[in-house]
């Protein structure tokens, strides 16, 4: 038998294929596959999402709620669905979830929008890069016209300029409408600087990415100007129904916020959340997301604080949230329901979703630190994370 993994130019995507493959991986590493053959996607299904497609990862699938949102593009109650295999993690999000409710609700805003593609020019010298910076600024027009002939949906907002060496690294800011965007800015940016390559004399060479669009990566860039949708999710909870609920006051919640902001800024962590990753990472696999942009999507901001009454304010600021409701995972079948749950599914409702993994987030957020400071976070992980 060949070492090649079985292709079929015509046929690919097709259950025998997909068997012909499972059958190969089988007698090529003696492993028993009893059950990644058993789904409802239909293989045809998956071009564009996955190449030597041989069957399915099933990852158990839960749900918290309801969980209440007064977002601008949310409100009202949610049931979200929520992706894992660690045990606790669906029992916690839903208790924060039921704090939050009974609080009123969580207030989010979307307050950014951007989605990059950060190429890099080179010249002799750094005077001619300083040059090309001033004939960016002044031709930005013609740049925005020639990448938005690759798009309907896609709009060139503006152009970023960092200089160093004798390089000009360029970071194009899109709008994306409701697709995550990578490749769409990608494909824009490059028709782009081709229309720079042959318009603008003096340049040596450039790249289509310089890395300071920090693809699958967390950045402090991303956390000044945003990547993706930057949420911010904010609760006021009254100081009585914390204690009652959590079994913590608001006063030692907020001093051990404090404690951990120190020890987050002593170990260099980019966030300075608890768990932010824990559920985008569950939302996101259960609606169909790019699972490696959980590396940018998980840097979080929390802030707190006591009112004179005695209530806990908690905040959390995600950066660069990059999510889709069209396009990608998010047109597989079981991607589809999730989203249907949250009535996310289709054009116009990306910034609804990012509303509510927003207020997602907080809900752990919260969850969690209490745990750690009522003494539940051991015990209940002992009770609920037996599954090894």
């Amino acid at each position: 038998m060949s070492d090649r993994i079985p292709r079929d130019s015509d046929n690919d995507y097709s259950e025998v294929m997909a068997k012909t493959r499972r059958d190969f991986a089988a007698e090529k590493t003696s492993a028993k596959l009893d059950h990644i053959g058993h789904y409802s996607v239909d293989p045809a299904t998956t071009a564009g999402n996955i190449e030597n497609f041989i069957g399915v990862a099933q990852v158990p699938l839960g749900l918290i709620g309801p969980l209440r949102v007064n977002g601008e593009h949310a409100s009202g109650d949610f049931y979200v669905p929520m992706a894992t295999s660690e045990g606790t993690l669906i029992a916690s999000y839903n208790r924060g979830a039921r704090l939050l409710r009974d609080s009123g609700g969580v207030k989010v805003s979307v307050v950014d929008d951007a989605m990059q593609r950060a190429p890099v020019f080179v010249f002799n010298d750094a005077r001619e890069a300083r040059e090309f910076g001033v004939w960016v600024e002044q031709n930005f027009d013609q740049i925005a016209a020639q990448a938005e002939t690759t798009t309907s949906s896609g709009k060139l907002r503006n152009i970023e300029q960092y200089a160093a060496a004798r390089m000009r690294y360029l970071r194009f800011n899109f709008t994306t409408g409701d697709a995550a965007g990578q490749n769409m800015v990608g494909k824009a940016t490059f028709v782009a600087c081709e229309w720079i390559m042959k318009t603008c004399p003096g340049i040596q060479r450039y790249m289509l990415s310089g890395a300071m669009d920090t693809d699958k990566k967390h950045s402090q860039i991303n956390t000044l100007h945003s990547r993706g949708k930057r949420v911010i999710a904010e609760v006021l909870i009254p100081g009585e129904l914390l204690e009652k609920t959590m079994g913590v006051t608001a006063e030692v919640l907020f001093k051990a916020r404090q404690i951990n902001q120190v020890g987050s800024f002593m170990a260099g962590t980019s966030s300075t959340g608890a768990h932010a990753a824990n559920g985008i990472a569950a939302v996101f696999i259960a609606t169909g997301q790019d699972a490696a942009n959980v590396a940018e999507s998980s840097a979080s901001i929390i802030y707190a604080d006591i009112d004179e009454a005695g209530n806990y304010y908690l905040s959390v600021t995600l950066p660069s949230l990059i999510i889709a409701t069209y396009g990608g995972g998010t047109g597989l079948a079981t991607q589809q329901e999730c989203l249907n749950i949250l009535d996310c599914n289709g054009t116009g409702k990306v910034h609804k979703l990012a509303e509510i993994i927003g207020a997602t987030v907080l809900a752990g957020e919260v969850s969690l630190m209490s745990a750690v400071l009522a003494g539940d976070w051991v015990t209940s992980h002992d009770a609920l994370g037996r599954n090894r």
